[in-house]
């Protein structure tokens, strides 16, 4: 089987502030729009999706049992960045052969930003 797109679909409780925090915190772009649902085109062929759980027949999982990690060019910059805009991030640590770090979205979503170790 090969997978030519993929969209991680989010179904929230807080829906407004989770699709504002993406939308605006992390300036991701919004490939489509509806009422209730906001997808986000991360990269080429990459989406993420914001949906309204009252309008879904999908319930949230109020952000347990969910991790979204990206990979970012440096893991430094987008921690300062984060930072700056009043975002509670962790420290930056050495982990599985990079350096990272995590937040937690509106809704409880855990959101881990990775870089690679120098080789």
């Amino acid at each position: 089987m090969k997978v030519e797109q993929t969209n991680t679909i989010l179904y929230c409780q807080k829906w407004s502030e989770t699709v504002a925090f993406y939308r605006d915190v992390l300036e991701f772009f919004v490939s489509h729009q509806t009422d209730w649902f906001v997808e986000f085109q991360l990269t080429n062929g990459v989406y993420l999706s914001i949906a309204d759980e009252r309008r879904a027949t999908i319930q949230s999982v109020d952000g347990q049992g969910i991790t979204l990690s990206w990979q970012v060019a440096d893991v430094d910059a987008t921690h300062n960045a984060l930072q700056q805009q009043g975002i509670e991030v962790t420290s930056i640590r050495q982990k599985w052969g990079g350096r990272l770090f995590y937040l937690l979205d509106p809704e409880g979503h855990r959101i881990e930003f990775w870089q690679p170790l120098e080789a």
